[in-house]
């Protein structure tokens, strides 16, 4: 018998699941038949696409059975099996990048915690939830000898040989004496109709009946077995058989990897097509993003099915990586059975496949915007529950998918500088000035500090509105879209549309409007007076800057920095510098003036070198503050400040 340790982070794992995660006790065995199916959807695969199993007699199906007596349950399958390396890979350790994150990261909040489990992968062990020691007696298929692993989730666990006639695998639960409540028929029947009924393997209950005289007195029992769960895929079952709980039930079974929003979607999308390519697609959006999102490693949550067959959940193929919080089923009638991983991603008919996927869930989601706009407060809470989550991956498809752009920039939204909350292009188009010919936006650190930048001052007071764009991937998303467009309502048989430039407003050409149309003479006479002191300001600060100008954006502050037309803006810089590309940032800044301002003024009196340099570096310093950006020499900020200040 070979005695094992477990990892680090299981014990740590199975101390939280024995001492706090005790709220749903239940989903214990949605776990363990969602091994058990997984298991026979393997075996299926491999028993129509390699040679190695076709021989193997499958028939798949899922077995429970219990003795209240002997205090077990057990859960039984004739899947893939596994050898015993692959015990020791899946049950001793959870091989999942984050694990250790997660358990440091659990709060004492067991009710909320407890719907975590099986999010990293860690749902077999929830069965110690239940039971005081687990066995597992498995067997690989194609391969002759059976093992056995032991353990009471305490001192580690046991592997050794041990007997079973055929392929698959049987988890025995000694239960505690709290896990007692499930050796019963009704307990099982009930969480299994509820949480796996859509499993597409047939799972049978096996129980004793008790058997009555006529004259009602128990004569002794029989052994029955008999199939509890429907057996049929829910996506290949009309929609009009289904209620709005079968989706939400198969939902909560179907990946783990969402349960911690409460195991219900925002909304599904159920899809047949006939045609020219059959396929049937069941695609949902969570509540609330999936842990891991923004990681490299993410999990697709989309699954592939050829024929009800289970090719491949692992395959970031099937979705394009900005729809990869969207999780489901694509089951497909036209493709092979033994489509190779590589295959799929070259495979035209799965190419189609994916495309139409991607324009049906970008009408509904269009559709959902569009219910909300027109007043629908169901839709509009949902709506505005997918914009927190989802705004960020949309806008990565403005800068991925250039065929769906149009579509993608109708529903990604803004902060603005006129109106609360969050706003769509088209709702700023509407309420853009008669006269104005741009959309103007503000890229950087946050919204407030945005908000209160001096670049917006002259913008605000004429009235003119501005997007407030906080989120660190605009830099990279807006100016690569440079313009938005609209359709026009049809008028004889013609659409036609309409396109409006975007115009940074921290760029050194963004302030053409600004001026008034009889105000050309007046800005030149006021650049002429101002020269004097545009050039004592670019001497002081030297290569500091790329130039100094008199600015139409500021009313009330002294001093702003811009990016030129063709330069990274200073956040942008930073961006690329964060991301190793430090030789693409070394770029500077404009600094605009306000010529009225009694700072500026200031320099117009004085000829003593050391005070304007004093001024120069103070207005230069200040207007990078203003905009978030670290300062390389704060100490010496300080010192001219003081300076100015004892002056």
């Amino acid at each position: 018998m070979a005695q094992h340790q477990f990892q680090t982070e299981v014990n740590q794992l199975l101390h939280l699941i024995v001492h706090s995660l005790y709220s749903n006790r239940e989903i214990f065995l949605r776990e363990l038949v969602s091994n058990a199916s997984d298991a026979l959807d393997k075996l299926k695969y491999l028993t129509v696409s390699e040679e190695t199993y076709k021989s193997i007699t499958f028939d798949p199906r899922i077995d429970i059975s219990f003795d209240k007596e002997a205090k077990t349950l057990t859960i039984s399958d004739n899947g893939i099996g596994m050898n015993e390396q692959d015990l020791a890979d899946s049950l001793g350790t959870i091989a999942r990048s984050g694990t250790k994150a997660f358990l440091e990261k659990l709060s004492n909040d067991a009710k909320k915690d407890s719907n975590l489990i099986g999010q990293f992968g860690v749902g077999f062990y929830s069965a110690f939830m239940v039971a005081d020691k687990i066995e597992v007696i498995s067997r690989k298929a194609a391969e002759e000898p059976a093992w056995k692993w032991s353990s009471d989730g305490k001192d580690g666990y046991d592997i050794e040989p041990y007997g079973r006639n055929n392929q698959g695998t049987t988890v025995l639960l000694h239960l505690s004496e709290d896990g007692l409540e499930f050796a019963n028929r009704w307990s099982i029947e009930d969480i299994i109709k509820r949480y796996s009924n859509h499993v597409a393997f047939p799972i049978y209950l096996t129980y004793d009946e008790k058997e009555w005289d006529d004259k009602g007195k128990e004569k002794g029992s029989k052994t029955k077995t008999e199939q509890i769960n429907s057996g049929t895929a829910l996506w290949r079952r009309a929609k009009s058989e289904l209620k709005d709980e079968d989706y939400k039930e198969f939902y909560k079974s179907f990946n783990p990897r969402f349960s911690q929003d409460s195991e219900e979607p925002l909304f599904y999308i159920h899809t047949k097509a006939e045609g020219t390519l059959e396929y049937t697609t069941l695609f949902y959006v969570p509540k609330k993003a999936p842990f891991d999102l923004f990681h490299v490693d993410y999990k697709p949550g989309v699954k592939l099915y050829v024929k009800r067959v289970f090719i491949t959940d692992d395959d970031k193929e099937l979705m394009p990586t900005w729809l990869r919080f969207v999780l489901g089923v694509i089951d497909s009638e036209d493709l092979p059975l033994n489509v190779s991983r590589e295959i799929l991603q070259q495979n035209k008919i799965l190419f189609n496949i994916k495309n139409a996927s991607v324009k049906k869930l970008l009408s509904e989601f269009k559709a959902l915007a569009d219910r909300a706009a027109a007043g629908d407060e169901e839709a509009k809470e949902k709506w505005e529950t997918f914009v927190s989550q989802f705004n960020r991956p949309l806008k990565e498809g403005l800068y991925q998918d250039f065929s769906n752009r149009d579509a993608i920039q109708e529903l990604i939204r803004f902060k603005s500088s006129k109106v609360e909350g969050r706003t769509s292009f088209a709702d700023y188009v509407s309420r853009m000035k008669e006269d104005q010919k741009h959309i103007y936006y503000i890229t950087g650190g946050d919204e407030k500090t945005l908000k209160a930048s001096p670049l917006l001052e002259a913008y605000t007071a004429k009235g003119i509105e501005v997007l407030i764009m906080d989120d660190e991937i605009d830099e990279i998303v807006i100016p690569s879209l440079h313009s938005y467009r609209q359709e026009k309502p049809e008028v004889d048989g013609k659409t036609e549309s309409q396109s409006w430039d975007l115009k940074a407003v921290n760029r050194s050409g963004a302030d053409e409007e600004l001026g008034e149309k009889d105000d050309k003479a007046r800005q030149q006479a006021a650049e002429k007076e101002i020269k004097p002191v545009i050039e004592k300001i670019k001497k002081a600060l030297g290569d500091r800057v790329k130039d100094v100008k008199l600015s139409r954006r500021l009313h009330d502050s002294p001093s702003c920095i811009v990016a030129d037309e063709n330069d990274p803006t200073l956040q942008m810089a930073q961006l690329l510098k964060a991301m190793g590309q430090s030789e693409m940032t070394d770029t500077k800044p404009i600094l605009e003036i306000n010529g009225e301002h009694p700072i500026v003024s200031k320099l117009k009196e004085t000829d003593d070198e050391e005070h304007i340099t004093d001024i120069a570096g103070v207005l230069f310093d200040q207007a990078l503050l203003v905009e978030g950006v670290k300062l390389k020499d704060p100490s010496d900020f300080v010192k001219k400040l003081n300076r100015l200040l004892s002056n």
